[in-house]
């Protein structure tokens, strides 16, 4: 009997659902608690194949975690388990988060509440340089040439600077750089030309536009939409301020779920509950659509060394940008004692090495403080 027909849907519904409303911590604790389930406890999964998914959806752009959650429902029920263990790993955290949304982004927040997204927002920027540490080890030991891997991250995080919007050229021109330094093939257009070309289809609104390169365009992990979103959402659009961004991507790192979630937030931002709803859809919409269709050629995948070159440009990049992107968050910073909050979260997360979800809301208590028996500025 195949697992695929030993795994009921009302199992997965429940096992899903259990992962999506208590994975705090992002894709490291989304990961454990998926093989935890599927490969210790239940059985469902070998070691091998789960560890073959974990490796693959990282070649994927978009949020590897939520792709990894889908793959291992599809894998247990086909098409009608990914879409059942997506909607149970998504809601609930996006269900909350639009909620936080709500109470963040009203007109006349409390005392209470503008102090703690003051100082959540305060420890985002280093957040964003432990998100690009811890990324960093497995990175550098992919590429072959250690030089070229130093040139991309460092462009990387000039373009996370400089750049705004147009970053995600920046990650596609050196994954093909990358794969041009290599071995020069014809085929390496049709590697970005898919993803590039389907972005008029993701919808007319800027709301869609920004949601589908979160999803489709986004290589790195979770983290590399700060940059891809910020220049769009504050600067372009100005659908919200640079402290409501910070306070966004705090709401994506303390909630469960995907930390691609923080869209959801610049989607309420910009057009209310339909557009946090819209911009979730369309950014959740093509990790789906990458497991169910190529799932079944995922061995081919991690076996190409084409994709293996252009991931191996790109993903320094990204890194890069990730950790570029502590620049603007960090000057987005506008009172003095935000930059003490930032400089505890600091301790706590790069020389402590302690959780990211203990920092922001350590910060977020700090700021409640600061508002409330300090009478410190939270505006």
């Amino acid at each position: 009997m195949t697992a695929e027909t030993r795994v009921g849907l009302g199992t997965i519904a429940k096992q899903w659902g259990r992962i999506g409303c208590l994975g705090f911590g992002g894709p490291p604790t989304h990961i454990a608690m998926l093989r935890q389930l599927c490969v210790t406890e239940r059985e469902w999964l070998s070691a091998e194949e789960f560890q073959d998914g974990v490796a693959t959806t990282n070649l994927l752009p978009g949020p590897a975690s939520t792709q990894l959650a889908i793959f291992c429902a599809w894998r247990l029920r086909g098409i009608p388990g990914a879409v059942l263990g997506a909607v149970c790993f998504i809601v609930p955290g996006l269900v909350l988060i639009l909620a936080l949304s709500a109470l963040f982004l009203a007109g006349h927040p409390p005392l209470w509440v503008r102090g703690a997204a003051a100082g959540a927002g305060a420890a985002v920027a280093v957040v964003a340089v432990h998100a690009a540490v811890g990324l960093m080890p497995a990175s550098w030991r992919r590429v072959e040439q250690h030089a070229r891997w130093i040139v991309y991250l460092v462009l990387g995080g000039v373009a996370a600077v400089l750049l705004g919007p147009w970053l995600v050229a920046l990650l596609v021109a050196c994954g093909l750089a990358e794969i041009a330094l290599r071995r020069p093939s014809g085929r390496l257009s049709l590697l970005v030309a898919g993803p590039v070309s389907v972005g008029g289809l993701a919808g007319s609104g800027a709301v869609a536009w920004v949601a589908f390169k979160v999803g489709a365009l986004s290589y790195g992990g979770g983290f590399v939409i700060i940059p891809l979103m910020r220049s769009d959402a504050v600067d372009h659009y100005h659908w919200m301020s640079s402290a409501q961004f910070l306070n966004a991507v705090a709401l994506g790192q303390i909630t469960p779920g995907p930390v691609v979630q923080t869209v959801a937030v610049v989607g309420y931002a910009a057009a209310g509950l339909g557009g946090g709803l819209l911009a979730a859809a369309i950014a959740f919409t093509p990790s789906f659509l990458f497991v169910v269709v190529g799932g079944r050629h995922f061995q081919r995948l991690r076996a190409n060394q084409t994709v293996q070159a252009f991931l191996d440009g790109a993903g320094p990049a990204a890194i890069g940008a990730i950790a570029g992107s502590a620049i603007p968050l960090g000057l987005a910073l506008e009172h003095l004692w935000q930059v003490a909050v930032l400089a505890v979260a600091a301790l706590w997360l790069l020389a402590l090495r302690r959780g990211v979800v203990g920092a922001l809301l350590g910060a977020a208590v700090l700021g409640v403080g600061a508002a409330l028996l300090l009478h410190l500025p939270v505006n």
